[in-house]
């Protein structure tokens, strides 16, 4: 199984926000999880819509590792940043910003 961890800090903690487990077999089911704890911190130091968007990167993110471990693809770092900013800019021009 492969995991991969997002939003992970240089600590020497793992602290990460997401995760995507990607097995080797392709009849186990892969998965993603996303931490939300500590958005209520995020929100009240970087507001609502910056707080909200920490997640989003987060999960669009692994959303593009899932993409290419379907794909039978090696999981590359640097396109999943690269597209899952895209994704992310994308949603942000359709959203109302209160």
């Amino acid at each position: 199984m492969i995991v991969i961890f997002s939003g992970v800090s240089n600590t020497a903690l793992m602290i990460c926000r997401a995760s995507f487990f990607a097995p080797f077999r392709r009849d186990v089911e892969p998965y993603i999880r996303l931490a939300t704890g500590d958005y209520p911190a995020l929100k009240k130091s970087r507001g609502r819509d910056r707080a909200l968007a920490a997640f989003l990167c987060s999960l669009a993110h692994e959303i593009v590792h899932y993409e290419q471990w379907l794909a039978g693809d090696d999981l590359s770092e640097r396109k999943a940043v690269r597209k899952s900013l895209r994704l992310v800019e994308l949603y942000n021009r359709d959203v109302d910003h209160p």
